[in-house]
C-alpha cells in the first residue's frame, strides 16, 4: 500500500494562494490515480480534484478555475495549487490514491494521509 504525507497548508487571507503537496512512498507512484479531498468541521468529506496516471484532470465545480492539480512522477508527489481562496475553502485537505477503477470517479480512493489544515480568513 502507498503511504501519503500532505504538507503546505496554513492561514491565508481571502484571495490568497497556497500550494499543497502530497508525497508518496511505498509503492510505484505512477501506478496510482491521485485525488485531493477536503473536510470542514461538521461536514462530509468532499471531493476536490483528481489526476489520472496520464495526468488527465477533473475538478469539483466549487474549485474549477481556481485550483490546479498536478503530479510529478519523478518526485512521487501530487500538488494542489489553490488560487483566489475563499473562506468556504477552509478545511483539512487530504490526498488519496487509487490503484484501479475509473480515475475520474471520487469513489475508490484510499491510503489517506493525515491531512493539512487550510484556513482562509475573510
Amino acid at each position: 500500500q502507498v503511504q501519503l504525507v500532505e504538507s503546505g497548508g496554513g492561514l491565508v487571507q481571502a484571495g490568497g494562494s497556497l500550494r499543497l503537496s502530497c508525497a508518496a512512498s511505498g509503492r510505484t507512484f505512477s501506478n496510482y490515480d491521485m485525488g485531493w479531498f477536503r473536510q470542514a468541521p461538521g461536514k462530509e468529506r468532499e471531493f476536490v480534484a483528481a489526476i489520472s496516471r496520464t495526468s488527465s484532470t477533473v475538478y469539483a465545480d466549487s474549485v474549477k478555475g481556481r485550483f490546479t492539480i498536478s503530479r510529478d512522477n519523478t518526485k512521487n508527489t501530487v500538488y494542489l495549487q489553490m488560487n483566489s481562496l475563499k473562506p468556504e475553502d477552509t478545511a483539512v485537505y487530504k490526498c488519496g490514491a487509487k490503484p484501479g477503477g475509473p480515475w475520474y470517479s471520487p469513489v475508490g480512493f484510499g491510503s489517506w494521509g493525515q491531512g493539512t489544515q487550510v484556513t482562509v480568513s475573510s
